[in-house]
C-alpha cells in the first residue's frame, strides 16, 4: 500500500474533467429529440455519442491510472467510511463504463452511422437489431439513472466532509 495521502495532478484532471463531461452529457442526453426508426442521429446524438467516446476513453485512462498511484485511504475515517467510499468509487468506474458503452451498443444496434465530432466515423460494436436495440436502450437507462444516483451519493458526501465533518477530505482531489 502506498503512503500517498492525495492524489496527483493527473488524477485530479482526469477526475474534473470527466466531472465537466458528465455535467455536459446528461443535458444533451435528456434534450435530444426522439430518433424513430428509420430516421438518422441528429447533430445532438452526433455530440451525444462523441462526448460518451472522449468519456470512454477519459474513464478507461482514470481507472488504469487510479490501479498503477494508488492512494491511501484517508486513515482518520472510520472503517465503515473507509469500505462505502471504496465501494462507490469502484461502482462510480463501473457505472460509467457501462453506460458509455451499453450507448455505443445502442447505435450500432439502431444501425445508425454515427461519427466522432464529424471528423471520422465510429465502428459499429454490433449489426441492426432492433429487438436488441429495445434491450440495450433499457440497459443504457438504468445504467445513466445508477450512475447519477451514484454521483449524487459522491457529491453530498464529499459536502458533507467539506461543510459538516470539516476533515479535509474533499481536498484530497481539489487542485493545489
Amino acid at each position: 500500500m502506498t503512503g500517498r495521502l492525495h492524489y496527483g495532478t493527473t488524477a485530479k484532471l482526469l477526475h474534473w474533467v470527466i466531472v465537466a463531461l458528465l455535467a455536459v452529457q446528461y443535458p444533451i442526453g435528456w434534450l435530444m429529440p426522439d430518433i424513430h426508426r428509420g430516421q438518422a442521429p441528429g447533430a445532438a446524438m452526433t455530440f451525444h455519442i462523441s462526448f460518451g467516446i472522449v468519456i470512454l476513453v477519459l474513464i478507461m485512462l482514470r481507472f488504469v491510472w487510479r490501479l498503477t498511484h494508488p492512494v491511501a485511504p484517508e486513515s482518520s475515517l472510520p472503517a465503515w467510511q473507509r469500505l462505502s467510499s471504496e465501494a462507490v468509487h469502484w461502482m462510480l468506474y463501473v457505472f460509467v463504463l457501462a453506460t458509455t458503452i451499453s450507448g455505443w451498443l445502442f447505435a450500432s444496434f439502431r444501425g445508425w452511422t454515427v461519427s466522432f465530432f464529424y471528423m471520422m466515423p465510429l465502428p459499429m460494436l454490433a449489426s441492426d437489431n432492433a429487438a436488441a436495440g429495445k434491450a440495450i436502450d433499457g440497459l443504457h437507462q438504468a445504467a445513466e439513472w445508477s450512475l447519477l444516483v451514484l454521483i449524487c451519493l459522491h457529491v453530498a458526501t464529499a459536502l458533507v466532509h467539506l461543510l459538516i465533518y470539516r476533515d479535509r477530505i474533499m481536498q484530497r482531489m481539489l487542485p493545489g
